[in-house]
């Protein structure tokens, strides 16, 4: 199983795997850490409520209720998350689909003013979604070989052991040149990421405020995004979340995202 979208926006970005810290009795190396995390059992489909709050430099909010919901298939993982409120955004959708391949993530925007399904191009992945700090790219699956893993150090974060990952970008053209994250050892959870941007300055900081058991599963249900470059965060809290419920592949199409919940 790959890892659960941001249902799991939370999803794609943190880790959270479940191994022995040695392999063959060697240290694991960068690579092998982030592989664990990709494979980890996440589940078979995930539901959440998500509150996403928008936080400028003033201290200003915006607050937007979103229903989510994510299958992984095998090969192919699909999330789609329905806009509840406020009026500005309400009906709004957004669907991703990711895969076990090479192949790019699918992604499509529902805007009901338009009443027209937008697919998201390749060169609009850099593009912020919906006003918040994470870009369409943050909210799909980016691939273990798309980066050079190494392991910096370990270091002790808000008095958890981690290990620190540096994941340096292959593709020169690609928005971020690298990411941190610093990883608990004891239960593979990310505390931190930061992100650098195409001229090697830190840009934005993923942090985990809370994380809960939840059907025998570890699920991040709350984080927050710091763009500090532009001193605006976005604040994610997920609620009423429910794992292997049996949420039916039908939920996952351009039909289901013009017509709502």
């Amino acid at each position: 199983m790959k890892k659960l979208q941001i249902t799991s926006v939370l999803i794609a970005i943190f880790f959270a795997i479940g191994f022995s810290p040695e392999v063959s009795g060697q240290s694991l190396t960068g690579k092998q850490i982030v592989e664990k995390a990709y494979n980890r059992d996440t589940g078979n489909d995930q539901t959440s409520n998500l509150t996403m709050t928008l936080i400028n430099k003033s201290g200003s909010q915006r607050v937007r209720k979103i229903k989510q919901f994510t299958k992984d298939m095998g090969e192919v993982e699909k999330s789609i998350m329905f806009f509840l409120s406020p009026a500005d955004v309400k009906n709004t959708s957004f669907m991703s689909w990711s895969y076990d391949s090479d192949k790019s993530d699918d992604q499509w925007i529902y805007l009901p003013a338009l009443k027209k399904t937008k697919r998201i191009s390749s060169d609009s992945k850099s593009d912020y979604f919906m006003g918040s700090d994470f870009t369409y790219d943050d909210l799909g699956d980016r691939k273990l070989d798309d980066d050079i893993h190494k392991l910096l150090r370990e270091e002790t974060i808000d008095g958890k052991e981690c290990y620190v990952v540096e994941s340096v970008s292959k593709d020169e053209d690609y928005m971020y040149t690298k990411t941190i994250t610093w990883i608990i050892k004891d239960n593979f959870i990310g505390l931190k990421k930061e992100f650098y941007d195409e001229d090697e300055d830190l840009l934005k900081i993923l942090s985990i405020k809370k994380y809960e058991e939840i059907s025998d599963l570890l699920i991040i249900t709350n984080s927050e995004m710091k763009n500090v470059q532009k001193n605006h965060k976005t604040s994610m809290v997920l609620s009423n979340v429910q794992v292997n419920i049996g949420i039916s592949a039908s939920k996952f199409t351009e039909r289901m995202m013009m017509r709502g919940l």
